[in-house]
């Protein structure tokens, strides 16, 4: 394992929280000299979507949402410093599509916002952030974009 993060996976949903998050990984991207890589998740259809029982996060139909949000994001993650930008799109809940990502790129990082891990629903029911730490292989950041 290397000392420097290489690959770094930041989530967004399009949200101003999730933007947080990338900016902040950008800037760690930035520093390491490390592929920034911003990942969406995307539900195929409403029936899909209506299975996921949190209410805490954005939900996101079809793929070209997700790609308008990862436009957005890469914009924010390059003008903070970032100079190797990927994006990656996955079906599934935010949890599925992260690990999945985090996975097939060896990423070294895991950068989340906090949105959802102080909630009632997320307490309950576990939210992403809290998630993705148990599940992770890599180091997990988990940024305070919601206080």
């Amino acid at each position: 394992m290397s000392e420097n993060y290489q690959k770094i996976v930041v989530g967004t949903d399009g949200s101003k929280s999730s933007m947080l998050a990338v900016e902040r990984a950008a800037r760690i991207a930035a520093a390491f000299d490390a592929t920034l890589i911003i990942g969406c998740a995307y539900y195929e259809d409403k029936e899909e979507a209506s299975k996921t029982l949190r209410q805490d996060s954005v939900t996101i139909l079809g793929d070209d949402k997700a790609q308008q949000n990862l436009e957005a994001a890469s914009d924010a993650a390059r003008a903070v410093g970032a100079k190797s930008v990927e994006t990656a799109i996955r079906p599934g809940t935010p949890v599925q599509a992260l690990m999945s990502i985090v996975n097939d790129n060896k990423a070294d990082l895991l950068v989340v916002g906090n949105r959802g891990i102080n909630s009632l629903t997320g307490r309950l029911l576990g939210s992403v952030p809290a998630d993705v730490a148990r599940q992770s292989d890599c180091d997990v950041m988990i940024v305070h974009t919601v206080k």
